[in-house]
């Protein structure tokens, strides 16, 4: 059997199992036993097969059996197991993948993970540092590649990870365990995301636990991925279920789940963060050095010694500029936390350091043994480790820029950058940090470490990339009864909904919506993301109950407004807009609104009427200018209709513009007028006549209305052709 053809059938397989569809499953499994020849796994599934055969028995005469559940849940747990060992096995032998390759090397050379990892401690211990670091690399693809652990390997793991209890007075032997056991927990997270391991999951359940903060974000992220990984087989364990039992117990166990959920719905805008800063960022700021100093030549002068204070107005003007108004939105996500660096870093990955796996999730510590030599680098390091700016596998990036620069340029540089990370440095001190900022940095970091691994390893394709999952984490049963506090449900449904997520932000507000019957905010937030997804019907229902409770909200009438108007229901948006009319008179939105709302009825006096009051209030700003123009032609009034589309002519008219310009004058009998008009409508919409042609289309009821003759209008139309041709 081919590559190709396993995995259809495991998957097929799986998903029998997800659907609690046994005797498909075993049927399928039965036909991949039999191509695979790994008649070993032959009785173990027959012994399974009968079991689940006199179960439905015992089911089916009635009998009560109080052991039932407890047998089915072992039967799916085995099948799910003996699943993956056949898979396993079949892959083994053919797959090109890393993954397989490194296991194909072990059943010739195998790798003992009890051995690496006292001997990794014992280097450590005589500070042989180099022999450790070379063993990790070791350990780590053993404990990602490891089919099932064996106790004995599951107790010298645990006994690293809880041994970091023990040496909290000691700094530089805990800070190369937080190594060990980071990488230890990173390689436990990947080797699940390939096979279910029961034991590998209490692992990073143990994990968890301990004080080791850098070691217990990690822990938690991976439990999350993989909850969400196996949501519908994690039911089958219950000693994983008892194990989270009591990690929930923890007072910060709903503080870092909550902070993760968060890190990982950020996560969703890094690519959309990083096309923005190439495409709109970046070309800005190549304008700007052009622009602040127009003198410059292509050759290099050499710098005078004068004053270079700004002028204060310039300042004012480049934070009004475009690339000032950029730079801004980016500061603000930066400290939301958003992942802004990866634009930068992203063609930094090709040092020879980033072809080894392991290398993508190293903890950036001075314990690390090229980091500890004696260097420039080292203070400047230091200083970014505590800002915290960058993720640890941008960090490494960063090193090996500045090594690979003379000491000419790097040292300048570096006196730069201590300055300003220094400043940096002091100003977040000012503000008081709280244990919570290096908590949720801790996690951002690991997060995007992990996005630049899926993302830019260069095998990265053998991996299943988990960043294309929508991770609605809120969603999964088994996670609902350990996290299901209100408030940090909605916490989440609104960082969903000021991320433009409705459709997640929707789903927790319907779960909630029982629990906060009389909260209009519920009913106007569900409303809002209906309204967004285009659920006019739904979302105006959903108004409906928030108006009962607080039938006042002007922000509520005008949502309601225009989920009418969505619907082609002018009439009933003019009456609510006229009701926030009467609360605010010379809101122009408003405004502007009820005139459309008039247009639409064909009211055009009274259309008129409120576009005049816009323009009378604003007129500067020239909004109203086209609906009155557009309003007057329909009206009759192609004196006032030209008029005003001379005004929309001299600023920035667009093709339609001069169409209904064009319009105007064919009304008034002027013919050469209309057909110049027509060409630059044609030219304005980059010479495409089709797309002239067909808004015009959409006005010939006007037209005709207008005294034009239908048989004209064919005529005209073919002279533009002609003319643009």
């Amino acid at each position: 059997m081919t590559l190709k053809e396993i995995q259809p059938i495991y998957e097929r397989i799986i998903q029998s199992l997800d659907q609690r569809e046994l005797k498909a499953a075993f049927d399928s499994l039965q036909r991949l036993i039999a191509q695979s020849h790994h008649y070993i796994f032959q009785d173990e599934l027959m012994e399974l097969q009968e079991t689940y055969k006199q179960m439905l028995h015992y089911y089916i005469v009635g009998s009560t059996d109080p052991m039932r559940q407890k047998i089915l849940t072992e039967l799916m747990a085995s099948v799910y197991e003996i699943t993956d060992k056949v898979t396993q096995k079949m892959m083994l032998i053919d797959s090109p993948e890393m993954f397989f390759s490194i296991r194909r090397i072990s059943t010739l050379h195998p790798e003992n993970i009890v051995h690496l990892t006292n001997t990794i401690r014992g280097a450590y211990d005589i500070q042989n540092i180099t022999l450790a670091e070379s063993l990790l690399a070791r350990l780590f693809k053993a404990i990602w590649t490891s089919s099932f652990l064996q106790d004995d390997e599951v107790n010298s793991l645990l006994q690293s990870l809880l041994s970091g209890e023990e040496l909290s007075d000691d700094k530089t032997q805990a800070g190369y365990l937080t190594i060990v056991n980071c990488q230890i927990v990173t390689a436990l997270i990947l080797g699940l995301e390939a096979f279910f391991d029961k034991r590998k999951m209490l692992l990073l359940i143990h994990a968890a636990g301990v004080a080791d903060e850098d070691v217990k974000i990690r822990a938690y992220t991976g439990i999350l991925i993989t909850l969400y990984r196996y949501k519908n087989r994690i039911d089958y364990y219950p000693d994983i279920k008892y194990r989270i039992d009591t990690l929930s117990e923890q007072a910060e166990f709903n503080k870092i789940i909550s902070l993760t959920i968060l890190r990982f719905i950020l996560s969703r805008d890094t690519e959309k963060i990083t096309s923005k800063m190439k495409d709109e960022l970046l070309p800005e700021m190549m304008k700007l050095n052009p622009k602040l100093n127009p003198k410059a030549t292509s050759k290099a002068e050499p710098l005078e010694f004068v004053d270079f204070e700004m002028n204060p107005e310039w300042m004012e003007k480049f934070e009004k500029s475009p690339l000032g108004k950029k730079i801004e939105e980016f500061s603000k996500l930066q400290e939301e936390g958003a992942d802004v660096m990866l634009f930068s870093f992203v063609n930094l990955k090709h040092f020879p350091f980033f072809n080894e796996i392991h290398h993508w999730f190293m903890p950036f510590r001075s314990e690390v043994s090229f980091l500890s030599e004696g260097n420039t680098l080292n203070k400047t390091l230091k200083i970014m480790t505590q800002v915290g700016l960058m993720c640890n596998s941008d960090l490494y990036s960063f090193f090996f820029s500045l090594k690979m620069m003379n000491d000419e340029g790097r040292l300048p540089m570096i006196e730069q950058l201590e300055s300003q990370l220094s400043e940096w440095k002091q100003q977040k001190s000012a503000d008081l940090q709280t244990r919570d900022d290096k908590t949720e940095r801790l996690i951002g970091h690991f997060i995007q470490d992990m996005y630049r691994f899926y993302k830019l390893f260069p095998l990265r394709k053998e991996f299943r990339d988990i960043f294309t999952q929508t991770f609605d984490f809120h969603n999964l049963p088994f996670l609902q009864r350990y996290y299901s506090d209100k408030n940090d449900l909605l916490h989440i449904a609104d960082y969903y909904m000021s991320k433009s997520y409705f459709i997640d932000a929707l789903t927790i507000y319907q779960r909630l919506s029982g629990e906060f019957e009389a909260d209009e905010m519920i009913f106007q937030k569900k409303g809002y993301c209906r309204q967004m997804t285009g659920e006019y019907k739904n979302a105006l229902a959903d108004y409906t109950k928030a108006e009962l409770i607080n039938p006042d909200s002007k922000w509520l009438l005008q949502r309601m407004a225009q989920c009418f108007r969505a619907l082609k229901k002018p009439k009933k948006a003019l009456e609510y807009y006229l009701r926030l009319e009467k609360m605010e008179p010379d809101n122009l939105s408003c405004l502007f609104s009820i005139g459309s709302c008039y247009l639409d009825l064909k009211n055009y006096p009274n259309a008129m009427n409120y576009y005049f009051k816009v323009d009378y209030i604003n007129h500067d700003s020239g909004k109203a200018w086209r609906p009155i123009a557009w309003c007057s032609f329909l009206s009759g009034k192609y004196e006032q209709a030209r008029n005003y589309y001379q005004l929309i002519l001299s600023s920035n008219p667009g093709y339609q513009d001069y169409s209904n310009a064009g319009h105007t004058e064919w009304a008034l009998h002027q013919l050469n007028n209309a057909l110049d008009f027509y060409i630059k409508s044609v030219q304005a919409a980059k010479g495409d006549f089709d797309t002239f042609h067909q808004e015009f289309v959409k006005d010939i009821p006007e037209l005709i209305a207008a005294g034009i003759d239908m048989a004209d209008i064919p005529l005209l139309l073919d002279k533009v052709h002609y003319s643009v041709e």
